[in-house]
């Protein structure tokens, strides 16, 4: 709890009675790896808190996982559209490290948000990294070479291709493990 804590610090100044809360309503969540923390057709009810591990957000695309982001310590992650609209989930999330997680409610936390304002912008900075994230993803896929596009996640996040499988990579950067076996041999 301590480091969600400290994370949030870095982007507003927690009052006392606000921190105590949050100790309150968040719950620690261990999981081994591999474990689905959502899947698809669910309603996504827990906005979580990724403590320590790495986790992979999916789409089943005929037959095939589609690895669409990656979420690492410090990173807020649930299935956003989902979380928001309480609508069932098209995506699935998977551990592929033993993780800690803290997770809250949906209705904790909209709770939060009308008796502290600073949770309101907590949770507006957590949805700005994340479609800042989404941003960078489209703008690499659609102006970026492979090869360009791989030689960016080595530059940005090294720690990646040494904590995912190569196969995942690939998926993530929208190429066949093949082509990114032929790029790792170039560089």
């Amino acid at each position: 709890m301590e480091q969600l804590i400290q994370h949030l610090k870095h982007f507003h100044q927690l009052s006392e009675a606000l921190q105590h809360n949050l100790e309150r309503y968040f719950t620690k969540v261990v999981l081994p790896k591999n474990e689905l923390l959502i899947t698809e057709g669910s309603v996504c009810r827990q906005l979580y808190f990724l403590e320590t591990g790495c986790l992979r957000g999916f789409y089943n695309l005929d037959g095939k996982e589609i690895t669409h982001w990656l979420g690492f310590e410090n990173d807020f992650v649930t299935s956003f559209h989902s979380f928001i609209t309480q609508q069932p989930a098209v995506e699935n999330i998977q551990l592929m490290e033993g993780c800690v997680l803290w997770a809250i409610s949906k209705e904790t936390l909209g709770g939060l948000f009308e008796e502290y304002n600073e949770v309101e912008r907590l949770v507006r900075i957590a949805y700005e990294k994340y479609y800042i994230r989404l941003e960078e993803r489209f703008v690499n896929s659609q102006f970026r070479t492979a090869t360009e596009r791989y030689e960016h996640l080595l530059q940005r996040a090294p720690h990646v291709v040494e904590r995912v499988p190569l196969g995942y990579v690939a998926s993530y950067l929208g190429i066949s493990q093949e082509t990114l076996s032929r790029i790792r041999g170039r560089l």
